[in-house]
């Protein structure tokens, strides 16, 4: 069976991983201040890792395979929290010292922003190849 739209697997794969990964920057940056969460401490912010699989069979292209990209896991950073002082917080130990989450909302919107960027891209691609297929089966109709 000949694929119409060479690379929209690939594609696909891209803009799920990207999606999660928008997903997950998004809750980092809501939970940036959460100073006790479901297990008691602060926040600690998740990331995302992604890996890339090489596929074969009738979708594969005649190099070798096609790429796809998936998340393969979420983990937790291991930077430190971030402690400020302030003996007011209900959240502050016994030397008046709070734990934020290990959050820097700037680096976030950055990865936000890439995020989104990476997320369009795949969509133009989809896009264009749908294109080119339109534009192949009119030619084939003349």
């Amino acid at each position: 069976m000949i694929q119409l739209l060479p690379g929209i697997q690939s594609t696909a794969s891209a803009l799920d991983a990207e999606h999660t990964r928008f997903d997950i920057v998004s809750q980092n940056i809501a939970n940036a201040q959460v100073t006790r969460g479901a297990d008691g401490g602060p926040y600690r912010r998740q990331q995302v890792v992604f890996e890339t699989l090489l596929t074969e069979g009738p979708n594969a292209t005649n190099l070798g395979g096609s790429r796809t990209v998936r998340v393969s896991k979420i983990e937790a950073d291991k930077r430190p929290f971030q402690e400020i002082y302030n003996p007011e917080h209900p959240d502050a130990d016994g030397r008046g010292i709070v734990k934020l989450p290990n959050v820097n909302v700037h680096e976030e919107m950055v990865d936000l922003i890439a995020s989104s960027r990476a997320f369009e891209a795949n969509l133009a691609v989809v896009k264009n190849a749908r294109q080119m297929a339109q534009q192949a089966m009119a030619i084939g109709k003349r």
